[in-house]
């Protein structure tokens, strides 16, 4: 199939179009540098995935292969020039079950994530995420924790099964207590069911706070440079125990 002479016109403009205009956004236009960084970003982690896969295939679903996405995407940072410095590590407990809860502003704390995550942990995500194409199956075949936060008592059977299994299988969970990103910098209410969780289990609690990513990003603002992000690492004091009544 031979295109007419005018198409070959079209084709050769629409690649001049987008050889100088794309150049011309990304340096005179910091929401188009925030797009086309984003896009990017949500991008290649899909890419990445799809490399992911077939290795994480051979075990199956399995917890283990958390640990070939943690090393898939821990140069992710270093192509948007983020430094992540990571304090108090030595606070997770060495050899045992637990429970993480920590603040969640965007996409973005998936950077953080890998970067302190421990062995044999998998975090609580939103049953939508497992649709997300070639990163759905990733996750699903890492282990990854689906609830569909829109039915409360099937969120909640999902828990209780968590629960049951953390010691028997020596299993860590990540949690996003506040149930949804929030962007403003501030915290908004926890919700009980990493909590819940850890009573149920009988395991203790690690907090991680990620500091706030205003210096480098905002979604509001559109705006998305390079910076650093300082990751706190510390351990609740004492165990969680069953209260009666809860």
């Amino acid at each position: 199939m031979e295109l007419w002479p005018g198409a070959w016109m079209v084709v050769l403009l629409l690649f001049l179009l987008l050889l100088f205009v794309l150049p011309t956004l990304w340096f005179c236009s910091p929401s188009a540098k925030y797009f086309f960084k984003i896009a990017f970003y949500n991008g290649w982690i899909l890419f990445l995935a799809v490399l992911a896969i077939p290795v994480c295939a051979v075990r199956g679903r399995n917890v283990e292969n958390m640990k070939i996405l943690r090393l898939m995407l821990l140069h992710v940072k270093y192509l948007y020039g983020i430094r992540v410095e990571v304090r108090g590590a030595h606070h997770f407990p060495p050899s045992q079950p637990y429970v993480i809860v920590s603040n969640h502003q965007s996409s973005l704390d998936l950077l953080g994530m890998m970067e302190v995550l421990p062995g044999r942990c998998v975090p609580i995500a939103k049953r939508e995420l497992l649709w997300a194409g070639s990163a759905g199956l990733a996750c699903w075949l890492a282990g990854v924790i689906f609830i569909d936060r829109k039915r409360t008592g099937d969120a909640i059977s999902v828990m209780s099964e968590v629960a049951q299994t953390l010691l028997p299988q020596d299993v860590r969970v990540w949690v996003f207590p506040e149930g949804t990103r929030n962007h403003n910098g501030s915290m908004l209410p926890f919700k009980r069911g990493a909590f819940h969780l850890a009573v149920q289990a009988q395991v203790p609690i690690v907090p991680i706070v990620m500091s706030s990513y205003q210096d480098f990003y905002c979604k509001k603002e559109r705006r998305f440079t390079s910076g650093q992000r300082i990751q706190w690492t510390h351990l609740f004091v004492g165990r969680t125990h069953a209260v009666a009544g809860s």
